[in-house]
């Protein structure tokens, strides 16, 4: 079979893809495999039982229920959850949003394949964009989403020590360069992979650099705020028309609901709304829906600050404790400082093994997880050791499998020591 360029690409090895393969074959195996590797939030209690009764009571209503599955949404999206959602914001933070500044899509990773191939690309007569990505690692998601090839740059960040087993990277504005090739600055807050909050001094800056340059700022605050909150330092959502923030309902506890939101300036929210038209008609109605009398109410924030980010919360406290009892202090061995999102992010420097042999010898143990070279898209291969020292592993799913899980790493991770001493 002959492809074109673009088939050649989106068919060819992705990280994303290899993740979501191994996800899929290991949970249809039926093997006892702990499962540390994706992103799936874990099951809230208090949330399933709300979304059971709103999925309930549009069952009972004729009306509500040809909404859900019997009409296409404009391709904007669904304009009652828009229109709910811009009055809480504004309400909230005074914003100052209308309905011209969301668009809804068929969850994050369609929104920043729009985005990034918005921006960057080929802008024609020989110019070649691209996305800065100010702090790697990074999402690896973004990794595979351009069309044009090479559409990323990012900066090794500085790393400072704040405990004896923790770190943090920080952003390095000196090494930061916004060149007339740079078509937008896309930072995740909280960080996936490795729970970084950038600091709102750090984000001051970045909006400060992209004002200067006329280009937009895209948040990635699937993690963030206003919900799910899965951040556990303190931090202000920000938004202004430089900015285009995304949003999601997955960490909520839609992820198969697929709905992502961006809140952006009205010409790109049209520029969105075509491309959906384009690629989807619409875009599905049952996120929006679903979270809509959670959004009218502002029930949803509540639920985010005081059901949703506790959960995890106490979950990462957990998992931190078992693993720091695991690894003792033998040999060197780092845990990211743990701000945010569902992940714990470890480093093993000097591994005598590179991450991606380490995710294999996990992988024959029954730990999935997730190695850390896939998360620097954009950053040249310059013999930087760290990126091949690093795994990532979720919380969120029972806690005694992930105390399993952990124990298994470090008792994996000290074999490997002992072998190559």
């Amino acid at each position: 079979m002959k492809l074109s360029a673009f088939g050649r690409k989106f068919t060819a090895d992705a990280g994303i893809t290899s993740l979501m393969d191994d996800l899929g074959n290991a949970l249809a195996s039926g093997d006892d495999m702990i499962m540390m590797g994706g992103g799936n939030p874990g099951q809230v209690p208090e949330v399933q039982e709300r979304l059971t009764e709103i999925l309930t009571g549009m069952t009972q209503d004729p009306a509500a229920m040809t909404r859900l599955v019997g009409i296409y949404d404009p391709p904007q999206g669904e304009k009652q959850f828009i229109a709910s959602l811009a009055d809480l914001l504004n309400r909230e933070y005074g914003w100052g949003l209308t309905e011209e500044n969301i668009a809804l899509t068929n969850g994050s990773q369609a929104a920043f394949f729009m985005l990034f191939n918005m921006f960057a690309g080929d802008f024609g007569e020989g110019n070649h964009k691209h996305i800065l990505l100010p702090l790697a690692p990074e999402y690896n998601g973004y990794a595979d989403a351009g069309i044009a090839p090479e559409l990323f740059r990012a900066v090794r960040p500085e790393i400072s020590f704040t405990g004896p087993h923790e770190f943090k990277y920080r952003v390095d504005f000196g090494a930061l360069d916004v060149t007339p090739d740079t078509g937008a600055i896309c930072v995740s807050r909280p960080t996936n992979p490795t729970g970084n909050v950038v600091t709102d001094l750090e984000m001051a800056g970045l909006e400060s650099l992209a004002r200067q340059h006329d280009i937009p700022l895209i948040i990635d605050g699937a993690y963030g705020m206003p919900f799910p909150s899965l951040l556990y330092v303190d931090a202000q959502p920000h938004w202004n028309e430089q900015i285009i923030l995304c949003l999601s309902l997955s960490k909520l506890g839609l992820p198969a609901a697929r709905t992502g939101i961006v809140i952006a300036a009205p010409q790109v929210i049209r520029a969105l709304s075509g491309i959906n038209a384009i690629m989807n008609l619409a875009t599905g109605s049952f996120g929006a829906m679903m979270a809509d009398p959670l959004v009218r109410s502002g029930e949803i924030l509540s639920l985010s600050r005081d059901v949703i980010c506790p959960f995890y919360k106490r979950k990462m406290e957990h998992a931190v404790t078992v693993f720091t009892e695991a690894m003792g202090d033998e040999g060197q061995w780092y845990v990211h400082k743990p701000e945010g999102a569902m992940f714990l992010w470890l480093w093993f420097p000097d591994l005598p093994v590179s991450s991606l042999e380490l995710y294999q010898r996990l992988k024959a143990k029954g730990v999935l997880v997730v190695s850390g070279h896939y998360f620097f898209p954009g950053l040249a291969e310059d013999g930087w050791r760290h990126r091949h020292e690093c795994i990532r592993v979720t919380y969120s799913q029972d806690d005694a499998q992930v105390a399993e899980g952990l124990r298994r790493i470090a008792q994996e991770v000290k074999a490997i020591r002992a072998e190559y001493p």
